[in-house]
Formats: structure tokens, sequence, C-alpha cells
């Protein structure tokens, strides 16, 4: 039997390096619907646990739900990927698969109603995080083993391509099986990890050469902790607190923001006396590497809360003003947004062949300026916006971000060592799905802030001239944004909620019936709904240009016949090897 250092010096060959890939890929994209599968199915969700989302006190379990995911994986990517460089990343890999399918097998058999049922299913999907986390920290890293370097950005641009076209394919399948069943949006991804997990335990092969060493225990602990501590401020954040709308003043956030950078400062001093890191610092000195994480994080910044912001526009708003019932906006936000996936499914292989060719730095920097003119695009649309012309931004900013998103991860990955693409690819994912979360928290401010300078007006005036009382109309004043932002989210109709079954009585059956119909909430907050798109879009339009600054500046990929990424890792894997500081 080979040992495992003899298998990490066996070249790629052509039959392997597509079956690592196939089986990566299906992994990653499981991965990636479970970011978003829960999102459009929400609203099920908590008819189905009897739980109502609107609440002020059930406002943390619909955070959660939604973002309990994207934390854990954001937290443990960069551990899981060093564990993979340690104990072998396709051992590490299929433990992920395992812990995500007993995780999502689990989720399909609450029985619990109320808060005791929605805590059971948060608790459970931050272990399917966990076991996500598994698989996406060492999915980059297979694949890098798997195939030479001139085939790297094609494979990698597949593979990241069908990732991020995951999440919308996610909200197309919530959409479709939780009207039928919530516990199908869990149960989908049984039969599937299943089968992929018995695939990888029989065809997967360790191709790296597994280093075995002591665990930098403190420097997980500090990291973990201040990034939990980081991204639990943000769910408080865009909560109310006394009379502002949101919660950033208050001092459990002020808390949590500091006690969350303390924990990543002492990680950092740690890192660099520590002598087996879990964070390698010195990757930094790669310049391919270091301006490539940069532009992954800013371009995830600026795409984070994108999905929510179509969801709300079309869900709450723009889908009921065209006469689509509450009960199928769900569904049809889904196929509304395909646009979005045919162009990243398109742009992300053709780019990454191409980047093979000629470098990651052109494709990468167009791409993030295309998704600036994209957000222009769709700042510049009315909120009852001609459906072609909000398909054709939609296609723009998929070509966009495909035309990214593969070069510039090929690129990063390729500027590895080989003894340090686990940790180096769960350092460049984290990047990426804590700046996610931090732009859901961005986005949501800017909303909460836009809506709230003409909210309170808005409904109040609407309410009284269709014949509310002054009273009941004044209550609805008090109401905080966040609530109004979350029906819109769900696709809820709020009006009952809001003014009371008491209040409706006193109306005439023609005014009733108006403010119960699928138009009248969402063309009352139209107008505060487009002030605040207008502040989470200029956001975005700020980060893509930064991001396309950032990967100008990641160098030539070519020097001479060989690669000026493989250069510089070259010498980055002799410092990473030479000093126990590194």
């Amino acid at each position: 039997m080979r040992s495992a250092r003899s298998a990490g010096r066996r070249t790629p060959d052509a039959r392997y390096k597509w079956i690592a890939l196939s089986n990566v890929t299906l992994a990653v994209l499981l991965a990636t619907i479970d970011l978003s599968i829960t999102i459009i199915a929400m609203p099920d969700i908590f008819r189905g646990i009897r739980l109502d989302p609107l609440a002020p006190a059930n406002s943390f379990y619909l955070l959660w739900m939604i973002l309990g995911y994207m934390v854990v994986s954001s937290v443990l990517i960069v551990g899981l990927g060093r564990l993979g460089d340690i104990f072998g990343r396709v051992r590490i890999y299929n433990l992920g698969f395992v812990i995500y399918t007993v995780a999502s097998l689990i989720l399909t058999v609450d029985w619990m109603h109320g808060r005791a049922g929605a805590t059971y299913l948060v608790v459970f999907r931050v272990v399917q995080g966990a076991g996500g986390a598994c698989l996406l920290a060492n999915s980059a890293a297979i694949i890098t083993d798997a195939f030479p370097r001139n085939q790297r950005g094609m494979a990698l641009g597949i593979n990241n391509i069908v990732g991020v076209t995951g999440m919308f394919i996610g909200l197309v399948l919530g959409g479709l099986l939780a009207p039928i069943d919530w516990r199908l949006v869990f149960l989908i991804s049984v039969p599937v990890g299943l089968f992929g997990t018995v695939w990888a335990y029989l065809r997967l092969e360790e191709r790296s050469e597994p280093q075995r060493r002591p665990i930098d225990w403190l420097g997980n602990l500090t990291f973990a902790l201040g990034l939990i501590l980081l991204m639990v401020s943000v769910t408080y954040g865009i909560r109310p607190y006394g009379s502002s709308q949101t919660g950033w003043g208050s001092p459990r956030v002020i808390a949590l923001l500091a006690s969350g950078v303390a924990c990543l400062v002492a990680f950092v001093a740690i890192e660099a006396r520590v002598a087996d890191p879990m964070f390698r610092l010195p990757l930094f000195r790669i310049r391919a590497f270091s301006f490539g994480s940069i532009a992954t994080f800013l371009s995830a910044v600026a795409r984070g809360g994108l999905m929510f912001m179509l969801i709300i526009w079309l869900q709450g708003i723009w889908l009921p003003e065209h006469g689509y019932s509450f009960s199928d906006t769900p569904l049809y936000a889904g196929l509304y947004m395909l646009p979005l996936s045919f162009g990243m499914l398109v742009a992300g292989p053709v780019s990454g062949y191409l980047s093979d060719r000629f470098g990651a730095r052109p494709f990468a920097t167009a791409g993030m300026l295309g998704s600036a003119a994209a957000f222009g695009v769709l700042w510049i649309l009315p909120t009852n916006f001609g459906y072609p012309e909000f398909a054709l931004a939609l296609l723009m900013m998929g070509l966009s971000m495909g035309l990214f998103a593969s070069p510039n991860r090929a690129a990063v990955m390729n500027s590895l060592p080989a003894a340090h693409r686990g940790a180096g690819g769960g350092m460049n994912q984290t990047f990426q799905n804590s700046a996610q979360v931090i732009s859901i928290g961005i986005f949501f401010t800017l909303m909460i802030f836009g809506l709230s300078s003409t909210l309170a007006h808005t409904l109040r005036s609407g309410l009284e001239a269709h014949g509310v009382g002054a009273a009941a109309a004044a209550s609805v004043v008090h109401l905080p944004t966040v609530s109004v932002l979350f029906a819109a989210f769900l696709g809820f109709n709020p009006v009952q909620h809001l003014i009371g079954a008491h209040a409706l009585a006193g109306l005439s059956a023609h005014n009733r019936a108006l403010l119960l119909g699928h138009r009248f909430f969402p063309s009352l907050i139209s107008a505060p709904f487009r002030a605040g798109l207008h502040e989470a879009f200029t956001f975005a339009i700020v980060a893509c240009i930064a991001g396309a600054g950032a990967s100008l500046m990641r160098g030539t990929s070519r020097k001479s016949r060989q690669p000026a990424g493989e250069i510089r890792a070259g010498r980055a894997e002799a410092d990473v090897t030479a000093t126990p500081v590194a």
C-alpha cells in the first residue's frame, strides 16, 4: 500500500480529476443550496411550527434560522482547512458529508411547536453548517490537488460557480417544496447527501501530504470566539433598541463588537508566536493570495445582501403588485431571479478556462467593474419595473459575478504552497462567508435607515385614508421598521397583524377587502423601500469598485514561462517551512 507521502506525489490523471471535481461540486452545491433554501421556505416553516415570525420577541429565531448556518460555516472553515492539511483533506471532507447528511435527516423530524420547535431547528441548522464547513473548507484544495495547474481555473470555475448558483437554486427549490411540506426543504438533502457520502468514501483519494502537527487550540478558540461575537452583534444590531430603529448603539452590541475585536487582536498575536498556527499569516506575503482574498471579501460584501434585497423587492412588493398572491410569491421570486444564476453558469467556466491561458487579473477586475455597473442599473430601475429590464440587469450581474469568481479563486489557490492549500483555501472561504454575514447586516441596516425616514408617515396616512381610526393607525407608527422589512422579506401581508381584527371589523367591506388584498401593503411601502434600496445599492457599487482596485493590484499572472504566483508561492513555502513563526 502506498504511503500518504507517495500518494501526495502522484500526478493528476485524466479519470480521477473528473471524479474529484464531480463529487466535490455536488457537495458544494448541497452546502450552498442550504444557505438559501430556508430563506424562501421561512413562511411555511414558521406556519408549520406555529410561531409568529413578526412578533418582536421571535425575530431572534428568524435571524438565526437564516444566519446560524452561515455563522458556523464562517467560524469553522479555517480550522477545518488546517485540520485537512494535518490529517488529510479527504478525511475531513468525508466526515463533513456524514455530519451534513445526518443533520439534514434530524431536521426533518422536529415534532415540537413554538419557540421549542424553532430552537430545535436553529441548533441542528448549526450542526448542519458544521458539516457544510468541512465540505467547503477542503473542496478547493482537493480540486487543486487533482488537476494540473493549467486546468485549475476551469475546474475551480465550475466548482465555484455551481456553488454560488446553488444559493439561487435553493430559492426555487424552497418555493416548490415548502408549500407541500416544510420538512421537504431538509429531507431533499438526505438521499443526495447519502449518495455523495458513499461515493466520496469509495472513490476519493488522498492526494495531499498530511503533516502531523500540534493543533493550535488557543488560536482556534480566540478566532472562533471573535467571529461569533462579531456576527452575533450583527443580529442584534439590525433589531430595534429603545427608541432607535437599530441596535448598533446599544450597550450589548457595543460590548459584543469590542469583545469580538479584542479576541481577534489576541488571535493575531497568538498566531505570530505559536509554532504551528491555524492561520498561516506568512501566506499574506504572497501578493496574489493577499489581494485575491481582499477582492473575495469585497465581492462578498457587495453581493452578500443582494439576494435578500431582491427577495424583498420581488416577494414583498413587485409580485403582489402584479397580481400574485402572497402564498405564491416565494416560488415566483426564485423563478424570476433565474437570469442571475444563468449568467453565472455561463461566465464562470468560460472565464476560468480563459484565465488559465491569459491570467486572472483582467477577467476578475472586469467582473468587479461589471458588477458595479449592474448595481447601477438596478439603482435606476423604478420600483415597479418592467421585467425585461430587470432580467437584463440580473443577467449582467450574473455574468459579471461569474467573470470575477472563477479566475479570482483559481489565482488564489494557484498562489498557495501545496502543503498549505487547505489552510489557505479555508482562509479565503472564511473571508467570503464572513463577508456575506457582514453584508446582510450592512444591507439591512441601510434599508432600515432609508425606510424609517418616511415609513411611519406613509403607513399612518395610507391607513387613515382607507377608514382606519386615528388611534389604530397611530399604533402602527411605533412598529419597528425591521418588522415591516421582515414582513416584506417573508412575503406576508401584515395589515391584519398590525391593526388587529377589532379595527378591521369596523371598516366597510370595500375598505376591508382593499386593506387585506395583495396590492395595498406593497404599494404603501414601495416609495420608502426605494429610498432604502438606493442606500444599499450605493454601498454595493462602492464595494465593487474597491474590489476591482484590489483585483488590479494582484500583479501579473505570468512572468516569462513560469507563473509569477508559482514563483512567490515557492518562496513563501520556503518561508513557511523554514521558521517556527510561520
